[in-house]
């Protein structure tokens, strides 16, 4: 029979000095003929061990953060009466022991004392009078103790400590002892800052995204959505594995980002829109890409018009906004043998405008002619056919002064606002736009005459502390007039300001007189026009800021041979986050799509990457690289609207999972 229990106490005790100690209390202390009952049978042969319930523990960053590792053990062996339990775990500085709760389930004692000592505690159970004790798995579980670890200070920086059972031995009524195995009995107390962001820091929405580069941007708003077409960017290296400068000569590819709140962008991949690969085979290059919208016998048509380097413009076509892309003329739309083109330096950077009465232009060219910098005379308008795959007419001249390229063209109130980039001649300029700047123009048709008005951009220079070219467009999207341009901000952000170049976006004001006010470029970007909705599907490669991670093409879920666009190349401690997800009253729980690699562990928390904790899901590694799963965890304390962080946990220097979409569910 048992003996009757005492009331349950349980004392912790906060690790102030080394000489430090407390006791406590079981609340079902046995007398010893009820553990002689209990001590029958035969005797076990088999090793004693003892284990730390985890291998590894993950640390955040905030002081008074309190972590839990269970002390398990076998049962002790049969047939033989214990009186004690000694143990010496080790126990890093950044902790104080903030208590110790037995579990009294299994463990059948008087009381256990812990005294702090240097380097971790010792810890000891017994009985009064030194009556045996008793420990047997009854919970299945094997637990001993509950050890409670409270951070002492904050971390800034990467470490790993080891939590470790040095010694835990038990001794018998007959004064022997005997040694458990603790070879298992260690955990590795690690904490890995989040990765750091480049470029692209929070709140920040500049540039728009981060985990790739993305040069003269044009923008395209169809169904409450906006799309943003750029040049692909993307990294030269020399033969020593350095970056080299940008010589754009390799680029024959177009990328494609959009949004519907201005500040969440989706990544839809690129357009291999030129070489043996491209949908143009006769087109070398790709650059500064236009795009457009009509519709045609009834039917939603896009067209994407690209510079193949200067020598000529391409068009390629689509059912949708983001492709697939093909060529359906099979070679230039614009080239030198067409009449008006002929004086023309460059034959790039198009621009093209649908008006209201579904007459459209195009617009482009760029150079300076040797000694024409004044008054290049080398920017062209012409009219599309209907079928926005032809061209009608001749070229006109546009006299842009100081012309150098980046054509673009709004119609704003029945007035048509033609915007360029000017050249980088010195020299005094009384009646012209300063050196790459954007300066407009502005007329009553869309093919001209055209009067100066002056400039609206500074160059990047002027804001970001890094120059270079200078290219634009000009949209509006819901009621608000938006600009798009480029800067080099994240290849100086990374150590190479080599002319690789990110698309930024801020906002443009018209006055009353028709006029442009100056735009200031900066970092912060421009607010978000809408909430995110967390309850609908998103796909991962939806982001505001991330770090680490890469976006590629992946087998698709559910569709046999074809492709789609994951978060891939996941490390300990990357991330990506939204903003401004409203979870309104709340959120029961979070479903992701993932394959795994090595597994790991996805965390969701508020604000920031170390922010609030509110739901973490497991990653297997069983579930293997090449098949998608549908993984859901239970989710708490989220309600209202915050930036919402994905935060990747593993194994440090693996690959741990591949991110294909989520969604909070109610």
């Amino acid at each position: 029979m048992m003996a009757k229990k005492k009331p349950f106490l349980i004392v912790t005790c906060a690790a102030v000095v080394i000489t430090a100690a407390c006791i406590i209390y079981l609340s079902g202390k046995n007398s010893s003929s009820d553990l002689e009952q209990e001590a029958t049978g035969e005797q076990t042969t088999a090793a004693l061990a003892a284990y730390l319930n985890d291998s590894r523990v993950e640390l955040s960053k905030n002081k008074g953060a309190v972590y839990e590792l269970r002390l398990l053990i076998d049962d002790f062996p049969a047939g033989k009466q214990v009186t004690s339990l000694d143990a010496d775990i080790r126990i890093p500085n950044m902790f104080d022991v903030d208590g110790i709760e037995p579990n009294e389930t299994n463990l059948q004692a008087g009381f256990i004392t812990f005294q702090l000592v240097e380097g971790g505690i010792t810890l000891q159970v017994r009985n009064d009078g030194n009556s045996a004790i008793s420990f047997s798995n009854r919970d299945n579980g094997k637990e001993l103790a509950k050890l409670k670890l409270k951070l002492n200070r904050e971390l800034t920086y990467e470490m790993n400590e080891e939590i470790k059972v040095n010694k835990l031995e038990i001794g018998y009524s007959d004064k022997r002892t005997e040694a458990y195995d603790v070879s298992g009995a260690a955990a590795q107390a690690s904490y890995a800052p989040p990765a750091a962001a480049i470029g692209k820091l929070p709140p920040n929405g500049n540039p728009v995204v981060a985990h790739k580069f993305g040069a003269d941007p044009y923008a395209l708003v169809f169904e409450d959505r906006v799309y943003l077409y750029n040049t692909n960017d993307a990294f030269e290296y020399s033969s020593d594995g350095s970056v080299k400068d940008n010589s754009y000569s390799s680029i024959n590819k177009l990328s494609i980002i959009s949004s519907d709140d201005l500040v969440n962008w989706t990544d839809h991949g690129a357009v291999q829109a030129a070489g043996r690969d491209g949908a143009a085979k006769w087109a070398t290059q790709s650059w500064a890409p236009a795009a457009a919208h009509k519709v045609i016998d009834g039917k939603d048509k896009f067209f994407l018009y690209f510079a193949n380097n200067a020598s000529g413009i391409g068009v390629l076509s689509s059912d949708s906004p983001v492709g697939p892309w093909v060529d359906p003329i099979g070679k230039p739309l614009i080239s030198r043998s067409m009449p008006g083109v002929e004086d023309v330096t460059w034959l790039f950077d198009p621009a093209v405008l649908v008006d209201d009465d579904g007459k459209a232009y195009i617009y482009y060219g760029g150079g300076i002619p040797e000694g024409k910098h004044e008054m290049p005379n080398t920017a062209r308008v012409m009219q599309l056919g209907d079928d926005m795959i032809s061209v009608v007419g001749e070229a006109s001249v546009i006299p842009a002064p100081y012309m150098f390229e980046s054509s673009g063209i709004n119609k704003v109130d029945g007035l048509y606002y033609y915007t360029y980039c000017s050249n980088f001649i010195e020299g005094v300029r009384p009646d012209g736009p300063p050196p790459g700047e954007i300066a407009y123009m502005v007329s009553d048709n869309p093919m001209g005459p055209w009067t100066y008005k002056g400039t609206i951009l500074k160059n990047p220079g002027h804001f970001f502390g890094v120059g270079g070219n200078n290219h634009q467009a000009i949209f509006q999207f819901q009621e608000s007039w938006y600009i798009v341009y480029h800067a080099q901000t994240l290849s100086k952000a990374m150590g190479v300001p080599k002319g690789y170049r990110s698309t930024h976006l801020n906002q443009v004001f018209f006055n009353e007189d028709g006029t442009i006010e100056s735009i200031d470029a900066n970092m912060r970007g421009v607010e978000a026009v809408k909430s995110l909705n967390p309850y609908k599907r998103t796909e991962a490669e939806t982001m505001a800021w991330n770090a680490g991670i890469k976006v590629e093409s992946v087998p698709a879920l559910g569709e046999s041979g074809s492709t789609g666009l994951a978060v891939t190349d996941i490390d300990n401690g990357d991330w990506i986050a939204v903003a401004g997800a409203d979870f309104g009253e709340g959120a029961a729980s979070f479903t992701a799509w993932i394959a795994a690699e090595e597994g790991g562990k996805l965390e969701l928390r508020l604000d920031s990457p170390e922010g609030k904790l509110v739901g973490a899901l497991d990653v297997p590694s069983t579930i293997g690289r090449e098949q998608w799963t549908e993984l859901t965890t239970w989710v708490s304390g989220v309600k209202g609207s915050h930036h919402l962080y994905f935060v990747f946990k593993g194994k440090p220097d693996q690959k741990l999972f591949v991110l294909d979409a989520w969604q909070f569910n109610r």
